[in-house]
């Protein structure tokens, strides 16, 4: 309804202003990438928990999403530096291993005059899996999950320089699995220690996982490419035609990503399930890799990086400052999650 001068529309809020601001701010940025262009809508997109993201839509018709990361000094997980930077690095790399990821234009770190890192990529057209979900028929989730198996093992054919978080400045990284993965999990304990954060299992117990099993991670001796947080929500889906079956759109959001063992990526696919016994899944991995076998030393791994995760997503919620209902899910999820992947090594050792 058109306001009138006896309905006037309330004056802009803070929200408001805040919102023009970074559109303000997003336009800029755009200018200094690309030159004299237009943004004819900028909006905010929701979704994130850390990054702030936008898209712009331009008059020639281009599509783009601009990432902000929070500005420097904001607390955050030991891992959490340079994500950006990391996600430019992932997206490259897995363009040239042939999965569908965004183009990225500009990346820009932290420096004089730019207290947050920020990244320009090409918006990848379609929906989330996760917003899709209920309108996707058996047939085509079975095709799909397919897809994104091979997609997943793809990327882990690129290999890395070292093992662990690309960034060298975070100081997770080493020359083999066992180390990198040891300095990755204590990370996250010692966070865990600096934000306060009550952990459901003895952080010694925790800490020894990588020495108890240490036999199991160095089977892996090849630092693949790993996306790592490749749940629903960050796979764009689209539809052929109008109506037509679905297919695989994009791999967004590689700013988790990590060197290590593709396997790996299995874990941050499903954080309540168990991809590794997704047959529609596994079919596709294998039908590009077939040669990573689920095998016990596998599912030792994959329980190290269940508990890895949980503790991630567990410390994270005191920096992010959820609340609510999510924020007592996760503190139940993750705690269950933990003590039940203890359980499950427990019964893999035997």
């Amino acid at each position: 309804m058109a306001a009138t001068a006896a309905d006037p529309s309330p004056p802009p809020g803070p929200d408001d202003d805040a919102d023009a601001a970074a559109a303000e701010l997003a336009a800029e940025r755009l200018r200094h990438t690309l030159g004299p262009v237009a943004v004819v809508r900028s909006t905010a997109l929701s979704g994130g928990l850390y990054n702030a993201a936008r898209l712009l839509e331009l008059a020639d018709g281009r599509r783009l999403v601009l990432k902000t990361a929070p500005r420097a000094g904001t607390p955050a997980l030991t891992h959490e530096q340079g994500l950006l930077g990391t996600e430019a690095l992932f997206h490259g790399l897995a363009a040239r291993a042939g999965a569908p990821v965004p183009t990225v234009l500009h990346h820009e770190p932290v420096g004089p005059g730019t207290p947050a890192e920020w990244l320009l990529l090409t918006h990848v057209d379609g929906t989330t899996w996760d917003a899709a979900r209920d309108r996707i028929a058996p047939a085509d989730r079975a095709a799909l999950r397919h897809g994104l198996g091979e997609c997943l093992a793809r990327v882990a054919t690129v290999t890395g320089a070292a093992y662990g978080y690309p960034r060298p400045s975070a100081g997770l990284s080493g020359p083999d699995w066992p180390s990198a993965f040891t300095a990755m999990l204590h990370a996250v304990l010692a966070d865990a220690i600096r934000f306060e954060v009550a952990l459901p299992a003895p952080p010694g117990l925790l800490a020894d996982l990588p020495v108890r099993f240490g036999h199991r991670l160095a089977e892996v001796r090849r630092p693949a490419l790993v996306h790592f947080d490749a749940w629903e929500g960050n796979i764009v889906l689209a539809r052929t035609g109008n109506g037509g079956p679905w297919h695989l759109s994009g791999l967004i959001d590689g700013e988790r990503a990590f060197f290590g063992d593709p396997l790996a990526d299995l874990v941050g696919l499903d954080p309540l399930g168990s991809a590794e016994d997704d047959a529609d899944l596994m079919a596709g991995y294998h039908s590009v890799a077939p040669d990573r076998t689920i095998d016990t030393g596998a599912r030792v791994r994959l329980a190290l990086y269940r508990v890895y995760l949980a503790l991630v997503m567990r410390v994270e919620a005191v920096p992010r400052a959820y609340g609510g209902e999510f924020a007592t899910w996760l503190d139940t999820w993750s705690a269950d999650r933990i003590t039940g992947q203890l359980a499950a090594l427990d019964a893999l050792e035997a």
